[in-house]
């Protein structure tokens, strides 16, 4: 049912739907049911005339449901189709009259049997038709709000999950120059300070590039990859720090096929090698390790370096842009935490949900 007074379908249908045609069948069995009680007649005849005067209510609400198109501005077609209704139970029943008369029967305004049998049905249909046909208009109006409810909440859905594939593309593209510059900023010290590890460790880090570079913009990456590449970093940095830096990895071969954020595990490493070891006289070890803990994929950092200090107020963006990346694509179900241990040294512990990539 349409309360736009403009829109309109372009075809007029007159055949009602199977829900409308069951709802009013029932209400004529009810309708005719109460009027027999009182009815003098036969069954027959009452349920002919309830039954003309219902189908012709229901064909004039289908009928200004669609036509006219076109209506004046204050003119709601909802009125138009209960007024329509009320007035279609009497005329149906006064076209129908001469059908169910004898010939040499008097005039129905003469006959006061049948005058009486007429209003009676007339004024009880006037009265349901219109109470069912606003009851159909509200129900119609119900559902047209929820539909569009549901339609403004998909479209807000789509909105929202573009804005966080935005985010997460966002927050991923401040991850590669990252450790790009870091990385970088470690050749250079080489360089200038004429070290023969600089010629090896340029060629390792373009050896590291080439495999990394292309999974910087993929938005899912697994464990596999991610030990490969943090193991190449860290190889790097022990060519930078021989004497400074150990490191050892420990995953099972069941976690290495699980889905992870690209470059989750490197800012853990490199997180650990920029703030714990390198800022360490003595240097330290980094160990990793990987497993899988009721649905979880559980993973540490530990490193022996010079861990938190109070006058640190930040670990690096790497950390930060983790967390979001995290929450943004897990919600609730990821985490990071990072412990203090003693006497040194700090533990990153990754946790997120366990989902083998395919």
């Amino acid at each position: 049912m349409n309360y736009s007074p403009t829109a309109n379908p372009p075809q007029v249908r007159l055949l009602p739907s199977r829900q409308r045609s069951l709802t009013v069948l029932l209400a004529t069995l009810l309708w005719t049911l109460l009027l027999s009680f009182g009815w003098k007649g036969t069954y027959t005849e009452l349920l002919l005339q309830t039954s003309t005067a219902a189908i012709s209510a229901l064909i004039t609400f289908c009928l200004f449901e669609q036509w006219p198109r076109n209506l004046p501005q204050r003119l709601p077609r909802w009125v138009i189709q209960v007024v329509g209704v009320a007035i279609s139970i009497p005329l149906s029943l006064l076209i129908l009259s001469p059908a169910l008369t004898e010939p040499e029967a008097l005039p129905l305004w003469q006959d006061h049997s049948r005058h009486w049998s007429f209003l009676l049905i007339a004024v009880t249909g006037m009265l349901l038709g219109p109470w069912l046909a606003m009851s159909a208009l509200l129900r119609q109006r119900d559902i047209a709000v929820r539909e569009q409810a549901q339609l403004f909440e998909r479209q807000r859905g789509a909105l929202e999950h573009q804005a966080l594939n935005a985010r997460l593309r966002l927050l991923q593209s401040q991850v590669a120059p990252h450790f790009l510059f870091n990385t970088l900023a470690n050749v250079q010290e080489l360089v200038e300070s004429s070290s023969p590890q600089a010629p090896t460790l340029l060629n390792n880090l373009i050896a590291y590039l080439r495999a990394a570079v292309p999974r910087l913009e993929s938005e899912q990456s697994t464990l596999e990859q991610e030990l490969t590449l943090v193991q190449a970093y860290l190889g790097l940095m022990q060519m930078r720090m021989p004497d400074r830096l150990e490191f050892s990895i420990n995953a099972d071969d069941e976690v290495r096929s699980q889905s992870c954020l690209p470059m989750s595990l490197m800012s853990l490493v490199e997180n650990a090698v920029r703030h714990g070891i390198d800022p360490s006289e003595e240097g330290g070890r980094i160990d990793i390790e990987i497993k899988l803990e009721q649905g979880l994929c559980i993973a540490t950092v530990t490193d022996s370096g010079i861990g938190i200090q109070d006058n640190s107020n930040s670990l690096g963006t790497g950390l930060a842009t983790l967390r979001e990346r995290l929450q943004l694509t897990y919600g609730d179900s990821a985490g990071l935490r990072l412990i203090d241990q003693q006497p040194t040294g700090l533990c990153a512990e990754l946790l997120f949900p366990a989902e083998e990539q395919i």
